[in-house]
């Protein structure tokens, strides 16, 4: 017999696996217990109401965040990356193995990582570890201690202490990922192809500068060595926020051909393009870069037929002295864009004017997040049995982004100023309300996700 639930959550627009429409969802503790009509509302329970024009949707799952802590706190933090993220209507992210001090790559290192996190995190938070030149030692240590799964660079990833590795790395490293079971993430981008601009003429300041230097060849050719890796091993392969349409055949292919490859793309890529970056505007630089808007819609076109699997915010900040404004050089500047708050609307505007659903929304940004880390049977769906993670948002207010209402620690951002469709109302981590109309709710009370296996 269900237990009676002491909430319930309903709408008119309630997304569920395959449908959206009136619905009650039943909550008792911190868990979905049934999913009934819409008037179906015991009399003592307690009721929140999203009315007939918001979305009731699982809560967002975001899997590549950089909180940089311990050791980079002042670029952001547990307690600062947490509360933007349930302002946002995120209610599990992954904290990447890099920038923090030291990174994720030792089991001692993990528990560094554990002791700053515990009791001031407003969300659900699981880790990533990582793949390094010399710790393929540690991996079963990293994956049996609750790590996710793991990332590499195969570039220089811009702290020295974290490590780029080779293909002779990989092919250390890889067999015992694939005993393990363990998905590698993979900054695809190699160095050949990356170059330091010769010509006098082309100014640091000039985005097209930059762009130039990081060419789709970098990233074409990281993506053929990881279908090649994949091919050989068997490993489970995710790349990291994918940027080159060029490559989109060859993923599809391999996929096809029964490569287990999966992708991300991130907001900035679906949103920006490079025609549009004014010169010296250096809180548009990432890496790999946001390209032209021809390669923008074949990232939209990828996402329709499923080349590409998700939506996550790669949220990468820094000190604001870091993006270099003053004298807005592209090529010294840090690369990182900082958006954890505002992935939904991001996504929502841009989507919903080339004919996506909410359907889409929900896999892209919910659903197929949780996956790749494990937590498909938990988090990312509006299910009986699943942890009562919810975000209740209207599709139709429209507002300006300003940096100072921004819960990150540092408040620039390339979307200051851009109006967008899609606010977030309320969040609910596991049957409990944290975030309501601008302000946080409660204490932190976000649970470390110790994951043995991803599935």
């Amino acid at each position: 017999m269900q237990p009676a639930p002491n909430l319930v959550i309903r709408g008119k627009q309630v997304v569920l696996p395959g449908s959206v429409g009136p619905a009650s969802i039943h909550i008792s503790g911190h868990v979905i217990t049934a999913i009934k009509a819409y008037d179906d509302v015991p009399d003592d329970a307690e009721v929140t109401e999203a009315g007939d024009e918001s979305i009731v949707m699982p809560g967002l799952v975001d899997s590549h965040v950089h909180i940089n802590e311990p050791g980079r706190t002042e670029w952001e933090g547990f307690e600062t990356a947490t509360r933007a993220a349930a302002a946002g209507g995120v209610t599990t992210l992954v904290d990447m193995p890099l920038n923090s001090i030291p990174p994720t790559t030792t089991v001692a290192g993990f528990n560094e990582k554990l002791a700053a996190a515990d009791g001031r995190c407003f969300v659900d938070v699981g880790f990533w570890g990582g793949v390094v030149p010399g710790n393929a030692g540690e991996l079963r240590n990293l994956f049996d201690a609750g790590v996710v799964g793991f990332k590499c660079f195969l570039i220089h990833s811009g702290v020295d202490e974290f490590a780029n590795v080779t293909e002779a790395d990989l092919r250390t490293a890889m067999p015992e990922l694939t005993n393990l079971g363990a998905v590698l993430i993979v900054h695809a981008e190699v160095p050949g192809p990356i170059s330091t601009p010769t010509d006098p003429t082309a100014s640091p300041t000039k985005y097209a500068t930059f762009l130039a230097s990081r060419p789709r060849a970098a990233e074409n050719e990281a993506v053929a060595l990881m279908v090649k890796l994949g091919s050989e091993f068997g490993t489970r392969i995710h790349i990291v926020h994918h940027s080159s349409a060029d490559a989109l055949p060859m993923l599809a292919e391999a996929r096809a051909a029964g490569v287990k490859i999966t992708a991300e793309t991130c907001p900035h890529y679906l949103a920006f393009a490079a025609e549009e970056i004014p010169d010296g505007a250096t809180e548009f630089k990432c890496c790999p870069p946001i390209r032209e808007q021809e390669n923008q819609e074949q990232l939209w076109s990828a996402l329709g037929d499923g080349t590409i699997d998700m939506v996550v915010s790669d949220h990468s900040p820094c000190p604001p002295e870091m993006k270099l404004r003053e004298n807005g050089d592209f090529l010294a500047a840090w690369g990182g864009i900082s958006s954890l708050q505002l992935r939904l609307p991001i996504v929502w505007t841009e989507a919903r004017r080339r004919g996506f659903s909410i359907q889409d929304l929900a896999r892209w940004l919910c659903s197929a997040p949780a996956g790749l880390v494990g937590l498909a049977d938990r988090k990312g769906t509006i299910a009986p049995g699943f942890d009562a993670d919810l975000v209740i948002w209207n599709p139709e207010r429209e507002f300006t982004v300003a940096g100072e209402t921004l819960f990150h620690r540092h408040k620039l951002t390339p979307y200051n100023d851009r109006l967008l469709q899609g606010m977030v109302e309320k969040t609910f981590l596991r049957g409990r309300k944290i975030y309501d109309h601008g302000k946080l709710v409660g204490e932190p009370q976000g649970l470390l996700l110790m994951q043995t296996k991803a599935t």
